[in-house]
């Protein structure tokens, strides 16, 4: 009795080694890339002074969630209160101007009034925020 052999199987091409070497070159990639953007000058950002006291007197100009403006309490439109700030300011140099903006008030009306009352002649415009809760 003749025993037949099996016939050999021809071994599948593997690519474990061609995953390997895409692998190796994406990690170069990203190495070597630069994934940002850099300025052409140096920039220092401003350092958060979050968990000092909020400086005294001054006037506060507060910002809701829908735009609405107050200032010290009351409630006034943007054109009042830049007339209003701006009398202020006649009156004392360098006011301080504290802004407390609620967190859903939008950016893009922030920013433009913090500029209107810089240029009005506050001395500092600072922007109030609540600290993190430590957990």
């Amino acid at each position: 009795m003749k025993l037949a052999r099996p016939k050999k199987r021809a071994h599948p091409e593997t690519i474990i080694a061609l995953i390997d070497v895409v692998f190796f070159l994406l990690v170069f990639f990203m190495l070597i890339g630069r994934m940002d953007a850099t300025a052409p000058f140096a920039v220092v950002p401003p350092v958060a002074q979050s968990g000092a006291d909020m400086p005294g007197g001054g006037a506060t100009v507060s910002v809701a969630a829908d735009g609405g403006l107050a200032l010290d309490g009351r409630a006034v439109d943007q054109a009042g209160l830049l007339g209003a700030l701006a009398a202020r300011l006649g009156e004392e140099p360098g006011l301080l101007v504290r802004i407390n903006a609620d967190g859903a008030a939008p950016l893009r009306r922030l920013l433009p009034l913090a500029g209107e009352i810089e240029a009005l002649g506050a001395r500092d415009v600072v922007l109030v925020v609540t600290p993190e809760p430590v957990r």
